[in-house]
Formats: C-alpha cells, structure tokens, sequence
C-alpha cells in the first residue's frame, strides 16, 4: 500500500492510454470483474455498461473509478494484477514491476519519483517484457489483415483461431462495422495466446484448410522489420 494515497490514482492517470489500449480486448471481462468487487457506483456501472465502444468503456471504467477515490483506484490496481486479469491480458505484466516501483517511491521526495519510477515506454516496452524473444504480431498488422477477411470470418475464428462462438457473438453485437468487428477477433485472439501471438504464427493458421486467404493478403506476415 502506498504511503501517498494519491499515488494509484496518479499512476492509473500515467498509464490510462497504455490500459486503454491493452484492456479494450475484452472491456467487458474487465467490467463485470469490476463490478463483482464493488469498484463503481451503481449508476457507474450502468453508464458504463451503455457504452458500444470498447475503447470508451474501458476509458469511462477508468475515470469512474479515478474519481471514487485512493481506495478505488487502489482496487481496480489488485483486480488488474489478479491471476484472471493477468491470464487475459498478458500485457498486463509491466504493472507489476511498474506499481512496485512507483509506490515505493511515495516515503521519497517528489522531485525523485520520476528517477524510481519511470512511465512505461521508459522501463521497457510491454511486448519486450513479455514474448521472450518472440515478435509478436502487430496491431497494424492485424487490422490489415482484418481487411482482407470476408464473410467468413466467424468461421476463420472458431476453426483456424479456435475462438468460442459465445465470444464471436459478443464481438459480432459491440460492433457494428465488418472489419473492426474482424480486427476485434484478431485482437482478442492474440491477446489469449500471449506470446504465441507471432506474426508467423497467424500466418500459418490463416494459410491452413479451406479458410485460406489469399498468399498476397497475409504474405507481409513474414516480412522482417
């Protein structure tokens, strides 16, 4: 616990755009698990759950929470490092280090802080942290793909990327747009499988069986920086 009952507010405000980012996967897993420990008001919840978007869920989620309060933020830091959290959004992993880091420093000096704990893109980035010398797919990647993808793309997600139909329903209802509910699937797809989540990878699930696509679509997959 942080001697300064400011800082988890502060370090959920420096890190809003990355949880944004990361958390808009599945904004409404991390709802419910919200909602299950009491973090928001009941009207909170309910203004929340309205929003389609995922990204403004997950932005509205955080600034509920921010304005409830230490004790608040302080909770949705413990749910966002809990087993579940951590399984499901993999990059998740730099809180741990991050938070540890920062709230130490609350028994230092203010002109101090930003020497122990430096923002994200300063430690290291997420994706360095966590594929093991992986490359992991990219979401630029994965929205040109999403392009490329058809009427099929259910079938493409529960056979090729074995996603759950309920999870395919749930995507196929928060968005209204083709190919930001196939870039949505491929998201939630690579979140899942953490650092297996290669750009080689989804290639070769995407070259396999009746479901292929089209070599020159997906080819760039195995393209080096």
């Amino acid at each position: 616990m942080a001697e300064d009952p400011a800082a988890e507010i502060q370090l959920l405000r420096r890190q809003k755009v990355k949880l944004v980012e990361i958390l808009s996967a599945d904004a409404d897993f991390v709802l419910q698990h919200a909602d299950s420990r009491c973090l928001l008001s009941v009207h909170g919840y309910q203004q929340v759950k309205s929003c389609r978007v995922p990204s403004d869920k997950v932005t509205d989620l955080l600034d509920h929470i921010i304005h409830r309060g230490p004790e608040a933020a302080q909770g949705l830091l413990e749910l966002l490092n809990d087993q579940a959290l951590q399984e499901t959004f993999p990059l998740l992993c730099f809180l741990k280090d991050l938070q540890v880091n920062t709230l130490a420093t609350g028994k230092k000096e203010t002109s101090r802080k930003r020497e122990t704990a430096p923002d994200l893109e300063e430690i290291i980035p997420a994706k360095q942290i966590c594929t093991k010398g992986s490359r992991l797919v990219k979401e630029k990647q994965l929205m040109t793909v999403a392009r490329t993808i058809g009427r099929s793309w259910r079938e493409i997600g529960r056979l090729a990327l074995d996603i759950p139909n309920v999870k395919l329903e749930q995507i196929e209802e928060d968005h209204s747009i083709h190919v930001e509910r196939v870039f949505a699937m491929l998201r939630y797809w690579s979140t899942c499988q953490r650092e297996k989540a290669t750009a080689a990878r989804l290639h070769s699930l995407l070259s396999q069986e009746d479901w292929a696509l089209p070599p020159e679509s997906i080819d760039f997959l195995l393209e080096t920086d």
